[in-house]
């Protein structure tokens, strides 16, 4: 459980949330967990089975608080609200500012976070491992990308932030076979490729790529943001645009680390493959549930969050920063925080 910018997130699934008096109460086993006045809160948001009794859907919605339901792996399924709520005007906000040139600054925050947490992945590689590793060379793509980071800010059209974009990725995923220590026979990496990945790295990025998307989506539909109209990534049909351009700050230490410590960790080995006649390479079927297990043991681990200064689990960081965005979209905040860690 964790109330942040006036939302209570509730990610115990076991938990039950009601009522009591003018307050949210949250129980587990007989014993009150946490007790929080409706009169601080704008938003809840329940990863838990049981939901909220009606008596709470009631109050916030005479209170015009939405109340947002997710499953315990944080797929949406829905939100309520009062008979008042203002999330046209946001998403009115949001056309609008994709269809000028503010969201230039948008798609830069979002890459600016990008490219800084792609080079801290390459010095996180440099301070742990530099007796295995070829720590100049690291280096020298660490400073390129550094090099990328000083110009973002002053880019004035897309196609040259694209290109810095691009540039920078080039240089990151050249070194990335560098951070792989164990079983490097089989777990060869020279490129980024996909649709389909042809080597395990790639299958397990691909992977880990569309359920960052998933919670990216996810969370911006919580906060009330229409998650297919983007700043960065080109509107298509069927795609979540902004679900995209959200994700790419978070792709370095949320998807890139993770797969890296699965392999360092001897927790995925060659045996969890199937290489397909096409040349197709995929996670086989209890493999993909071993990912899986690993991946919402990540997201419950308590990191501090580097803009808000509170303990969060990281399965909440794609919840913080959207909220981030819509506040930024309302006005609340003068620029969008990218997601900078270290």
């Amino acid at each position: 459980m964790k109330k942040l910018l006036n939302v209570l997130f509730v990610t115990q699934a076991d938990a039950q949330v009601y009522l009591d008096t003018e307050n949210v109460c949250v129980k587990k086993d007989g014993e009150t967990l946490l007790r929080v006045p409706l009169l601080n809160l704008e938003q809840i948001v329940l990863f838990n089975y049981s939901g909220a009794t009606s008596q709470l859907l009631g109050e916030c919605a005479k209170r015009e608080i939405s109340v947002s339901f997710l499953n315990e792996y944080g797929k949406y399924l829905g939100t309520f609200h009062g008979e008042s709520n203002g999330n046209v005007i946001l998403r009115r906000e949001q056309y609008r500012i994709a269809d000028d040139n503010r969201s230039l600054n948008y798609a830069k925050s979002f890459i600016f976070g990008k490219l800084h947490n792609q080079k801290w992945v390459i010095e996180r590689g440099i301070r742990d491992y530099s007796l295995r590793i070829d720590t100049e060379l690291l280096k020298k793509k660490s400073m390129y990308i550094s090099e990328q980071l000083a110009q973002i800010l002053k880019i004035e059209n897309e196609e040259k932030l694209r290109a810095a974009e691009g540039n920078a990725a080039n240089q990151y995923f050249s070194v990335f076979s560098e951070l792989i220590l164990q079983n490097k026979e089989f777990f060869t990496f020279n490129n980024r490729n996909r649709r389909p990945p042809t080597d395990p790295v790639n299958a397990m990025l691909s992977f880990a790529y569309t359920l960052l998307a998933n919670d990216c989506r996810h969370a911006l539909e919580v906060v009330g943001l229409d998650s297919y109209v983007g700043f960065f990534h080109a509107d298509r049909p069927g795609r979540a645009s902004l679900a995209l351009d959200l994700m790419e700050e978070l792709r370095p230490h949320f998807a890139d680390r993770f797969v890296l410590s699965l392999i360092n960790r001897n927790e995925i080995t060659p045996g969890d493959f199937e290489f397909q006649s096409s040349g197709a390479v995929y996670l086989c079927e209890q493999s993909r549930k071993k990912f899986l297990s690993s991946w919402q043991k990540r997201k419950r681990e308590i990191i501090i969050h580097p803009f808000l200064k509170e303990k969060v689990e990281w399965g909440l960081v794609p919840y913080c920063q959207a909220l981030l965005l819509a506040r930024t979209i309302r006005g609340d905040l003068d620029c969008y925080p990218p997601f900078l860690w270290k």
